[in-house]
Formats: structure tokens, C-alpha cells, sequence
């Protein structure tokens, strides 16, 4: 057993991370500013030690941090939107967070930080293939380059003062509980209600849809059995299009709906990348496995879900 402390622990991603550590036996402390709510399962949260703060507040963050094993730092500014219409607090958070986070890790001896990074770093880098951790990356929004910083910032603090760390790329989550900021949540709710699917653009940029099961089984592994400061991709490495998508998500749900292409509000530009997919291979030589998960049975789950808590 560990003693784990999760940043962001209440959102989509970290919520099912500390639904897992629980399961394992874990003793799991979560700290969220509840700006979203609280996504974590009523049976998993009386499991836990909940604190409702700021990653950016340091005495508490340091509270925290002493006497935990592992520390997973998923808190961020998520949301096209809120990003967009928030850059200063976005890197705020990202910056002086993880600044807070390595402090405390090195002043108690925390054996290992997992961070929440993001595909979105390669911006419109490698369009034509698919990406690698080693290739030129290009951050253009405030929460892609307040991302790449941290990354560097944790190799910087591996080679000068030992804190092992490991940087996730992220490649476009999805599953249960996630909310419509993103877009298959989205595709669903227009979907069920037999409203038009809106699509930016028209529907023929790709991205690389990562189920959450198999997203948080790879965090875990690599947690356990990766040092030293290593970044990596967690991707399904199944490039498909945004209509392609509703399409699939129109199929699933049995929906009337029709496909409405529209324009991109001007502040989406930097996020609206025409193809992005990753490959997992330096994830699978590392730990022996990748996400697997098809997009049909991901997309069916989260429809039985839906209709369970309707």
C-alpha cells in the first residue's frame, strides 16, 4: 500500500485515477478546487481524504505532499474555451503548481511525480504521421507551452536534484462522467436529444480518441516501474476524423440527428490542428502494453452509462 496524493482528483481523468488507486489498496488524498465539481464516486470518496484548495497555494500543497509515496499532478485549467478566455490564470496554475508540487516532493523524499501533459504540445508539428515523444514539438496556446514548460522543468529537476517524474501526453481522453467541453460528451448530448451534431469546420480534422480504462491502466504501470524523468505518449494510435465521429456516435445512439458543419469561433484557431494521432511504441516497449480499447466499445459504454444516470 501507498500513500498517493492526486491534484485535480475530482475531475474526468483524475476521478477515475483515484477510483483505481482506491481499488488497489491505496491510501489516496485528493486535493481540487471543485471549479468543475466533483466527479469522484460516492463510495470511492468516503475512501479518501478530500481537501478543497489551490494547487498554487504552497503551505498546503507542502502539507500534503509530506509522508506520500507517489504524487499524481493532474490539476489544471481545462476547456478550449475557459483556456482561451483565462491564459494568465491557465499558466498560473501549471507553473506555479508544479513549482509547488517539486518543492514539496524534494523537501519529503517523494519517490515519484506522474504529471498531466498534454498531445496538444506537438501542435501542428509531424501532420504527416503520426507523433513521437522525440520529435520537434509546437505548443502555441497558453496551455500547451505551460505544459512543455513543466516538462522541462521536471527533466531539469531530475538531472540537478534527483526527483524522479514522469510527463503523460495525453491523446484526446474520453469515457464515463466526462462533460460536454469535450467533444464526444458534446456529440452525445446533441445526439440523445435528436438536435443537430455541431461540427467546426468540415469534419475532416483527425484526432486520436484514447479510452480512460486504458489511459489510467498506463499511468499506474508506468508509475511503478519507469525512473528518472521520461515523457510519454498515451494514444490509441487510431487516427479518425471528427465526422467520422458523430457519425459513429449518431450510429450508437440509434439518433435522428442531423451533422451541422460550422464555423470555428477565431479563438478555437490555435487548438484546430487539421490531424494529430501518436504512437504509443516507446509506451509498450517500456511497460508491455498500450491502449486497445475500439471507439465502438468505448462509445457503447458510455451510452449504457448515460441511460444508468439518466
Amino acid at each position: 500500500m501507498k500513500k498517493i496524493l492526486v491534484t485535480g482528483g475530482a475531475g474526468f481523468i483524475g476521478s477515475h485515477l483515484v477510483k483505481r488507486l482506491v481499488e488497489e489498496g491505496n491510501e489516496v488524498i485528493v486535493l481540487d478546487i471543485l471549479l468543475r465539481g466533483n466527479k469522484i464516486e460516492r463510495d470511492v470518496f468516503k475512501s479518501i481524504e478530500f481537501v478543497k484548495g489551490d494547487v498554487k497555494n504552497r503551505d498546503l500543497v507542502n502539507k500534503l505532499v509530506k509522508g506520500c509515496d507517489q504524487v499524481y499532478h493532474f490539476a489544471a485549467v481545462l476547456g478550449v474555451d475557459v483556456v482561451a478566455d483565462n491564459p494568465v490564470e491557465t499558466m498560473d496554475t501549471e507553473v506555479i503548481g508544479m513549482q509547488n508540487i517539486t518543492e514539496s516532493a524534494l523537501s519529503h523524499d517523494v519517490e515519484k511525480v506522474i504529471y498531466a501533459s498534454t498531445s496538444g504540445i506537438y501542435g501542428h508539428s509531424a501532420m504527416q504521421q503520426s507523433v513521437t515523444e522525440t520529435i520537434q514539438v509546437d505548443p502555441r496556446t497558453s496551455y500547451a507551452i505551460a505544459k512543455r514548460y513543466n516538462e522541462i522543468y521536471l527533466a531539469a529537476q531530475n538531472e540537478e536534484k534527483g526527483l524522479n517524474s514522469i510527463s503523460l501526453r495525453f491523446f484526446n481522453v474520453y469515457g464515463p462522467s466526462q462533460d460536454s467541453r469535450m467533444v464526444i460528451p458534446r456529440f452525445f448530448e446533441q445526439a440523445l436529444a435528436d438536435d443537430d451534431i455541431t461540427v467546426f469546420g468540415n469534419g475532416k480534422q483527425t484526432r486520436d480518441f484514447t479510452y480512460i480504462d486504458d489511459t489510467i491502466k498506463a499511468c499506474l504501470m508506468l508509475a511503478d516501474k519507469v525512473s528518472g524523468s521520461e515523457i510519454f505518449n498515451i494514444a490509441n494510435e487510431n487516427e479518425m476524423t471528427i465526422d467520422q465521429l458523430a457519425q459513429e456516435i449518431k450510429k450508437v445512439t440509434n439518433s435522428k440527428s442531423k451533422i451541422e458543419y460550422v464555423q470555428a469561433p477565431k479563438k478555437r484557431y490555435d487548438y484546430e490542428v487539421e490531424r494529430r494521432f501518436g504512437s504509443s511504441d516507446k509506451l509498450f516497449n517500456a511497460i508491455g502494453y498500450k491502449p486497445n480499447t475500439d471507439l465502438n466499445t468505448g462509445l457503447n459504454v458510455i451510452l449504457k452509462n448515460l441511460k444508468q444516470n439518466a
